[in-house]
């Protein structure tokens, strides 16, 4: 498997950090603009093309089975608007989701945003959607590239006509309407320097208002914190349209503010957005811990917080003295509370109970009235319905079986499956099952393990693939991935471990892999592929790690630790630079869980793991593609850029090979194209495949 990569000039650049002397020799890949670094990318690019190139049946082979395991209807939980309804609709091959209306969830839709129309290489996306109460307007977000960045526009739900409207900047944020339909809640940013768009520091978000009609020159600033330039907001209107409400959070901080204003105290709120400005009061302000309103009940909201509950409960809070406050829902002892709906004159409560999914039923006051009776082994999506509504309706999806479509009787607890995707493949052939692995320190770290059913784990050496991620309190649960079918079809295994850092059992559990205790995530990672080859499954020459974003630097981590413990890495759009993440963008959003190289103590955190600093010069590490888009302006392409050309340089011809496959007009993930999806997840899989030498 032979490799001879580019060569990658390196530069004398070192930086003194708290009395430490740093180099950085490949600081001149982060100029993304510079003509050399174009050439560079390039020339990897083909470089990488050439190695999976070696064999094109096998990469045919797989891009025609993820075309024909993709190429099927897929919708999104209805929603309702005044008369109508909208869902997200792909036929199976459309390169983006179209938004579509109808007058029932059962009538013919027709389109209502096509996104591929709007772009001939598919890389314009949907990025946000929001429908004014009434149902007649809605405002729309469009990101190009797979860029964070959106732009708001302004249909005319009957007539398919946009308004002259065009708000740019925007990010981080949906659009919450007025109840009146006068305009909506958006969030931005100050607008970059031009040559500075996926770079530039994220810093200083507000909350404007638009008003229909209007250029956003007009729009008015209800909110923001310029002596805490940290924060990020979101705006909601509470379904009765009386309460708006801000949340606050320190970038991606698992605790936040929530600031309120009474509409029904305003004669015009939409004629005066000023006046609205001047109504916005703090509710909860003390930063202490999670707050998110789920809806309102007259004076009070209904909020979920973990709050002195590490599982998260339910409260409602008086929104004039937040003092006074009840318990809807209790912390279960066991299972962390996920979510809240409220729909009808119901409470719909969804759990993780070892990571998989329940949902119960409760009244308003918080009385449980039951469980709802869920598929097994699965994960709940999104739960829509309005307080007028009867009915909810959600999503259910597996490792072996994508999104089904599910109506659920409010009243009653029924629930009906009225929707279920085709199917190219028969998922009673696959099997999933959970494990649970002792970890370092002995706490058990639960997996789900997903094969063909006639593969025998026990006959061992099976080529593994292991994904993980690993923070920001974001829980693993039970998805559907066409490229992960693909590979357990071949006769692979797949391993989703739930490791610490996540959010599967709470506050504790997040806490235990952040910041000084991020090690232990990799400690958890590298256990359960300890534990996979010590089973008799494999071997670690035929394991694979792998993981999007912060799961990227998983994978980094991992390989850079322990590559003797892997047969193939596949880190995609990583965090790889530990030391200068929060220079870019948003990365300074991340120092909640990571810590910054600005503090000394945390320098010595970050030094310890970083993967782009614990690259070793003559270690033989395994066969690596590190994967990343050139418009990623969440976590930049310099990342990957830095870390695969220190990988090369490190690593003898005889080992590796080390490639790197940098995606064009692609960012962090979000909009690619289906047709660009499918030619990456061939790559990755032809990559893995030979790696493994499961070919």
């Amino acid at each position: 498997m032979r490799h001879d990569p580019p060569p990658t000039p390196t530069v004398d650049v070192v930086e003194d950090h708290h009395g430490t002397a740093i180099a950085d020799p490949y600081r001149w890949l982060e100029d993304l603009d510079a003509a050399a670094v174009g050439e560079w990318v390039a020339a990897q690019n083909a470089a990488s093309e050439a190695w999976l190139a070696r064999t094109p049946a096998l990469r045919t082979a797989l891009a025609e089975r993820l075309r024909a395991l993709i190429d099927w209807p897929r919708r999104s939980a209805p929603s309702r608007k005044g008369d109508r309804w909208f869902w997200l609709a792909n036929d199976g091959l459309q390169d983006q989701d179209v938004l579509v209306t109808a007058t029932s969830p059962e009538a013919e839709a027709r389109p209502l945003v096509d996104p591929n129309e709007m772009s001939a290489d598919g890389t314009v996306a949907l990025a946000g959607a929001s429908v004014s109460d009434d149902g007649t307007l809605l405002a729309y977000a469009l990101s190009a590239a797979g860029s964070d960045w959106m732009t708001w526009h302004v249909r005319d739900v009957a007539t398919g006509a946009d308004h002259a409207d065009v708000v740019a900047w925007a990010k981080f944020s949906g659009a919450a309407w007025l109840p009146d339909g006068s305009g909506f809640c958006y969030g931005r940013f100050a607008a970059p320097a031009e040559g500075e768009e996926h770079a530039a520091a994220n810093r200083g978000h507000q909350i404007w208002c638009h008003r229909v009609g209007t250029d956003q020159d007009e729009d008015v600033l209800l909110h923001h914190a310029p002596d805490d330039p940290a924060l990020v907001f979101s705006p909601q209107v509470t379904d009765d349209g009386r309460w708006l409400v801000l949340t606050g959070s320190r970038g991606t901080e698992r605790v936040n503010a929530v600031w309120v204003a009474d509409l029904a105290e305003l004669a015009d709120p939409g004629g005066d957005p000023a006046s609205l400005a001047a109504a916005l009061r703090p509710l909860l302000d003390d930063f202490d811990a999670l707050w998110g309103v789920v809806d309102s009940e007259g004076d009070e909201l209904i909020v979920l917080t973990d709050h002195h509950a590490e599982r998260r409960r339910v409260l409602a809070i008086d929104a004039s003295d937040p003092t006074r406050r009840r318990e809807l829902v209790a912390e279960d002892p066991v299972d962390t509370l996920a979510g809240a709906a409220r729909v009808g004159d119901r409470l719909l409560v969804s759990w993780l109970h070892h990571a998989r999914s329940r949902l119960t039923r409760h009244r308003l006051d918080g009385a449980l009235e039951g469980a709802v009776d869920l598929p097994d082994l699965g994960s709940v999506g999104a739960i829509s319905g309005t307080r007028e509504d009867a009915h909810a309706h959600l999503t259910f999806a597996g490792f072996t079986q994508p999104a089904s479509l599910h109506r659920l009787d409010v009243a009653t607890g029924a629930r009906e499956e009225v929707w279920r995707p085709g199917l190219a493949f028969d998922p009673e052939a696959l099997v999933t099952e959970q494990v649970f692995v002792p970890s370092t320190d002995g706490t058990q770290v639960p997996a789900f393990v997903v094969r063909r059913r006639d593969v025998d784990l026990a006959a061992g050496d099976h080529p593994t693939l292991v994904w993980g991620y690993g923070g920001f309190m974001v829980p693993v649960t039970p998805m559907f991935s066409a490229w992960w079918l693909a590979w357990v079809e071949r006769g692979g295994v797949l391993v989703v471990p739930n490791l610490r850092g996540g959010g599967e059992y709470g506050t504790a559990w997040h806490q235990a892999g952040k910041r000084a205790r991020k090690q232990q995530v990799f400690d958890d990672a590298i256990a359960v592929i300890d534990w996979l080859v010590t089973q008799g499954w494999t071997s670690h020459q035929r394991v694979a790690i792998t993981g999007r974003s912060n799961g990227g630097l998983l994978a980094g981590a991992v390989l850079t630790q322990a590559p003797e413990k892997l047969g193939a890495a596949l880190p995609e759009v990583g965090v790889l630079d530990m030391l200068r993440f929060h220079t870019f963008t948003i990365g300074w959003a991340w120092a909640s869980d990571y810590g910054t190289s600005d503090d000394p103590d945390e320098l010595r955190w970050l030094l310890g793991y970083s993967p782009l600093h614990n690259v070793t010069p003559g270690v033989a590490y395994p066969p690596t593609l590190v994967m990343t888009g050139d418009t990623d302006d969440r976590v930049v392409p310099a990342h990957s850029y830095k870390f695969a050309a220190a990988l090369q340089a490190a690593t003898p011809a005889e080992a590796g090979p080390i490639l790197l496959r940098v995606e064009t007009r692609a960012g962090h993930g979000a909009g690619k194209p289906t047709s660009v999806v499918i030619e990456e997840r061939a790559d990755a899989l032809t990559f893995l495949l030979r790696a493994l030498g499961a070919v």
